[in-house]
């Protein structure tokens, strides 16, 4: 079971396999020295896609080695982002990796019906492996990156996509906290009566290889004493593998806060695609950006 984002990376190293990771618009420094690491390490091959003079300058700027990259020339945001896509649908690179440009450009290109990589019938999510120094594993999250309200249809799928990935780091059967400002039903939250539902289908293996309880708030759900001082049995019982969140709003400060003010790091992915799509905040560190280009060997 991997525990740590330092494990992941160890896991990734262990295959001795290496992949191609096109990005688009690459000319931005934390994403350059993500990918630079990624290569020195051995398990990428990188084409960087946008304005060559800009990117090799980024590269001058931080002491980084541009002859280790292919840089491919783009005109602009969106070209750099269609090459991205057409390369990793053409199986001329396994990863596709948004640089210094809007996440709704590159996913524009991403979730084109005909000439992007997502799968038919597919929701398009996002999961994060969240590392917090006070939280003795992982912790994977959704969505804090993609679906504004999701409905039930893609929390459903949100919570799909989660455990497939609690399964590749050896998550046997990932507890699954939907969460919410109360563990009590009320009709005043509409997400209650979702995710009572989901609880339901869990319970009958609808949704499958999981334990699913909820609305569960953040202490009943990663706390192992608050079931016990608030006298609620829940199967999650403090010790969360996946909190799906009810909004966007909710999930994005959580996971901004817990790097911000409490020393976490994220390694996150966009799911319901092809193949691995890594879109982070351009204010991201250069570290959580390389623990994602190792998550999307592991999920390659």
């Amino acid at each position: 079971m991997i525990r740590t984002l330092d494990q992941l990376e160890e896991n990734v190293l262990s295959t001795g396999r290496r992949y191609r990771l096109a990005v688009a618009w690459a000319q931005d420094a934390n994403t350059i020295q993500a990918v630079d690491r990624a290569v020195r390490k051995g398990f990428i091959e990188a084409l960087l896609i946008g304005n060559p003079a800009e990117i090799i300058k980024t590269c001058n700027s931080g002491n980084i080695d541009s002859g280790l990259f292919t840089i491919i020339e783009a005109e602009n945001e969106r070209q750099s982002a269609q090459m991205a896509v057409k390369m990793v649908k053409a199986g001329d690179a396994e990863i596709v990796m948004k640089g210094l440009l809007g996440t709704d450009k590159f996913l524009r290109e991403v979730m084109d019906k005909e000439k992007g990589i997502m799968l038919p019938g597919a929701v398009l999510s996002y999961v994060g492996a969240l590392e917090i120094p006070a939280y003795h594993k992982l912790l994977f999250i959704t969505d804090p990156a993609v679906i504004p309200f999701p409905d039930l249809d893609q929390k459903i799928a949100m919570a799909q996509h989660a455990i497939e990935m609690a399964h590749r780091f050896g998550v046997e059967k990932p507890r699954i906290a939907l969460i919410g400002a109360s563990e009590k039903m009320s009709r005043k939250f509409g997400n209650a009566v979702d995710y009572a539902v989901m609880c339901k289908m869990a319970d009958r293996g609808q949704i499958k290889d999981c334990v699913m309880d909820g609305p569960l708030d953040l202490f009943l759900a990663c706390d192992k004493n608050s079931p016990g001082i608030k006298g609620v049995d829940t199967p999650v019982n403090g010790d969360a593998d996946i909190l799906l969140f009810p909004s966007l709003e909710s999930c994005n400060p959580f996971y901004k806060g817990m790097m911000l003010f409490a020393g976490g790091e994220l390694a996150g992915l966009i799911t319901g695609t092809q193949k691995p799509v890594i879109v982070m905040s351009r204010s991201e560190s250069e570290r959580s950006k390389y623990f994602c280009i190792a998550l999307s060997c592991l999920m390659a």
